[in-house]
This record gives structure tokens, C-alpha cells and sequence, in this order.
């Protein structure tokens, strides 16, 4: 009888979370909103800002995210591994979020505002989670805010060298905190090619924690090399990636020098 009572108590939880979860619009520029899809959980011991790649955005549809993003689908798996997520959203003024804008000060006052508020509502450290594109966004985060993010995971970074604003040809020695680069070994997008991931790990020379993670396996695989479904967005083994990165964010959470 116990046991199913607490059975139906953490179940009606689980769904007051769920019901709870709903869009944030707030002015991070002047005349310039920028939201993110909020999903607080009890127990939570951190929050992930998630940055999807592409033109950015979270497909907001009948009021719930459908990009097929590797990290707007995996959402519940990273709340189910005990995090507050926020998802980012494009800003009022750009449609597509080019690396130029990525890599920019105006993206880093974007972040830096959701940052302070998803910090402020929660309470709990801010790590940064890229993809593809995102990734850059995550970086440029990590270099302009400093200690306001507690780490920085960058997932199928962008890493093709001749790009100027990929992710090795920013200024990562001042990267302070912990980092976590995650590529498939069987990208085969173009510009985010896993033999030159290293790069990024390499000048990340003052972080106090740095991991080259290259994973192999997943799929089927379908669509084009740069989508979501491919092996680029991880697609058959989402569960194991969010469980590299959980387990590198609970072990590297507060590792600062």
C-alpha cells in the first residue's frame, strides 16, 4: 500500500514538472527578446543551457518544442538525469543565427542575460550545452561570462579550420572553466570534421578540466550529413551521449581554479 501510494505521489510529480514546463521571453538587448523553453525539476543539481545548431530556434509548435535538434529531442533525458533545462531560442532581430552572430557580443549579452535569470529562478550553476552550430555560441559564452557559467560541453563542434569563427579559431585560452567536447567518429558534415576536434582541447590550455570525448555507434542514420538525423545529431545513441555529459557535469560542477 506504501509503495503504491509512493508510486502515484512521485507519478503526479513527475506530470505537475512536466505540465509546468512553458516558454520565457525576456529583453536581452535594447528592443530585443530572446526566449527559452524552461523545464525546472525538483532535486536538480545544475542547470543546462541548451544551444541548438542550424538557424537556431526550438520549433515551437502548438506550444511545445518539435525540432528534431539532438538536444531540444533529448530534453527528458537530460531532466530525467536530475538537471534544470533551459532551452535557447533565437533572438527578436535574427531569423538565422550565422556563426557570425554566434561568435559576436551581441550573443553574448543574450546569453548573459538568460543565464542570470535561469541562475536566479533556480539557484543552481549554469553549464552551457552547444551543438553544430551552437557550439560557437557555447564557446563565445564561456570566453565573455566568465565565472557566471560553471562549464561549457560542446557537442559536433564546429571545427572545419578555414572557418573563422569555428570553435578552434576563437580566443579558448580564456576558457576557465571545465569543458566537455563530444564528437561522432562518423560525422561527415563538412564543417565539423572529428579528426580536427582535438584542436579545440589543445588550446583550451588554462580550463581546469578539459575531455575529448569520440564516440562510434547509433544510427540507422538517414538524411543529409549536417541534420540532426544523421550521425552528426548523435541519432540512435542519445542516451549515451547524455550520459557522458551528466556524468562530466556531476563530476566537474564547481572545478573551478
Amino acid at each position: 500500500m506504501k509503495r503504491a501510494l509512493l508510486a502515484a505521489v512521485l507519478a503526479f510529480a513527475a506530470c505537475a514538472a512536466f505540465a509546468g514546463d512553458h516558454l520565457v521571453r525576456l529583453e536581452t538587448r535594447a528592443g530585443v527578446h530572446t526566449g527559452y523553453w524552461w523545464m525546472q525539476r525538483p532535486g536538480a543539481t545544475a542547470v543546462l543551457l541548451l544551444i541548438p545548431g542550424g538557424a537556431g530556434g526550438i520549433g515551437l509548435k502548438n506550444g511545445v518544442p518539435t525540432s528534431t535538434n539532438f538536444l531540444v529531442r533529448s530534453r527528458d533525458r537530460f531532466t530525467a538525469a536530475g538537471f534544470d533545462v533551459a532551452i535557447l531560442g533565437k533572438p527578436t532581430d535574427h531569423a538565422d543565427m550565422d556563426l557570425a552572430f554566434r561568435a559576436s557580443p551581441a550573443q553574448v549579452e543574450d546569453l548573459r542575460h538568460v543565464v542570470e535569470r535561469v541562475h536566479a529562478v533556480s539557484g543552481k550553476p549554469v553549464w552551457l550545452v552547444g551543438t553544430s552550430r551552437g557550439t560557437v555560441s557555447a564557446a563565445a559564452g564561456a570566453i565573455g561570462l566568465g565565472d557566471a557559467v560553471a562549464g561549457v560541453v560542446l557537442t559536433s563542434s564546429i571545427t572545419a579550420p578555414n572557418e573563422p569563427d569555428a570553435v578552434e579559431n576563437l580566443p579558448l585560452e580564456r576558457v576557465r572553466v571545465p569543458v566537455l567536447v563530444v564528437h561522432h567518429e562518423l560525422d561527415l558534415c563538412p564543417v565539423t570534421p572529428p579528426q580536427e576536434a582535438h584542436r579545440i582541447v589543445d588550446k583550451l590550455v588554462n580550463a581546469p578540466a578539459k575531455k575529448l570525448l569520440l564516440v562510434d555507434g547509433g544510427g540507422p542514420a538517414y538524411g543529409p550529413h549536417c541534420e540532426p538525423m544523421y550521425f552528426h545529431g548523435f541519432v540512435g545513441m542519445e542516451q549515451d551521449v547524455v550520459d557522458a555529459i551528466a556524468a562530466f557535469v556531476r563530476e566537474h560542477t564547481g572545478a573551478k581554479p
